[in-house]
């Protein structure tokens, strides 16, 4: 059975086309996925995330907990209303979900998980909280909306309570405030400034409305995949699963390997991975040929080896065809795609392509 978020009948009213994504009848664009994609990297848009899964973690064993369950180590969280971004590992050292974590208060946290992955995360952080004193309760009743762009928090801030505007728009990247009913969160997936906001899902249509009348522009998930494919952010079960290594997947950087005691599940083998030298990496591709880059197609290194794209597509910012890929280990600037048999040339490059509305490589 295919679920609805709160905001279902306001994208059906405005004549949205609905698919399916994980479960969920979604909007995919509003009318142009293009223009929405060029909306938020120069103005604002508002995206319905409601989908995603909020589970808020309680009780005196919490951080301990967190600190096993979590690549990434919730002890870096000092001060109230700080986020962490982390991969959540099985013993295998495999992605289990990517997901944020927000530091809420002692013995509070508040976890965002990817829609898709809602009951196989949750059926794994009750299995792994059992020796611990903590309560794992998800928040259905909850809805989210993402404000992004350069204008983001601007525009949407008018709609903020006068109580809570001004902390709002003080907020740091990755940082959270609980504001009465509303959680604002200064994150995103997109690759720009903004807001995340949690509300009450039967306030949700009201807010959205609100958004929308401020200015900023409704947006669909088509846009959201290029705006993060762009800023070079991976999406679970494209770029990385229960078989990747997150260091196979550009996710190196979110793992806390000190302090060397901390026994997180998936250590070990992780461990064993980040030894060994002729692991894949991960990198982008900018087509230099003409054509569409797309997932799964086979990228040959001459003389090295074999790799495979993991996310790919066109680039409204770059006017240029774009990828992320899992590569062979070593030194290389260039690269070819199989594209309907024939062999095209691409660069390899570092990501992001783009942030904050700018390009980030060479074009």
């Amino acid at each position: 059975m295919v679920s609805k978020t709160p905001l279902y009948d306001a994208h059906v009213d405005a004549g949205e086309k609905i698919v399916d994504f994980g479960g969920w009848d979604m909007p995919l664009h509003y009318g142009s996925q293009l223009d929405e994609h060029h909306v938020v990297r120069r103005e604002a848009g508002a995206f319905d995330v409601s989908h995603m899964t909020v589970v808020d973690v309680t009780g005196s064993g919490a951080s301990d907990f967190l600190r096993r369950l979590l690549a990434n180590d919730v002890a870096r969280l000092k001060d109230a209303g700080k986020a962490l971004y982390s991969c959540m590992l099985n013993e295998e050292g495999g992605v289990v979900d990517d997901l944020i974590t927000y530091y809420l208060g002692p013995d509070r946290y508040r976890l965002v998980v990817n829609a898709a992955t809602r009951e196989k995360d949750l059926a794994w952080i009750n299995q792994q909280a059992e020796p611990f004193d903590v309560d794992i309760g998800e928040k259905p009743e909850l809805a989210m909306i993402a404000v992004q762009g350069p204008a983001a928090r601007e525009r949407a801030s008018t709609v903020i309570d006068d109580a809570w505007r001004e902390q709002a728009l003080a907020l740091k990247p990755f940082f959270a405030l609980e504001a009465g009913d509303m959680f604002i969160a200064r994150t995103g997936y997109t690759g720009e400034d903004g807001w995340e906001i949690v509300v009450p899902g039967d306030q949700a249509t009201d807010y959205w409305n609100r958004f929308v009348a401020a200015g900023i522009s409704p947006c669909g998930l088509g846009a959201r995949d290029t705006l993060r494919l762009e800023a070079g952010m991976n999406l679970y079960g494209s770029d990385m699963d229960e078989n990747t290594s997150p260091l196979e997947a550009g996710l190196g950087w979110t793992i806390a390997w000190e302090p060397e005691d901390r026994a997180f599940t998936g250590r070990e083998p992780l461990a064993e991975v980040r030894a060994n030298k002729s692991r894949m990496k991960f990198a982008g591709l900018v087509l230099e040929d003409k054509g569409v880059l797309r997932d799964h197609m086979r990228v040959i290194v001459d003389g090295v080896g074999e790799g495979e794209i993991t996310s790919g597509g066109f680039s409204p910012t770059l006017q240029k065809s774009i990828a992320m890929a899992r590569l062979p280990a070593c030194s290389y600037d260039r690269a070819q795609v199989e594209v309907r048999n024939k062999l095209l040339n691409a660069r390899v490059v570092n990501m992001p392509f783009v942030r904050n509305g700018k390009p980030q490589i060479d074009i």
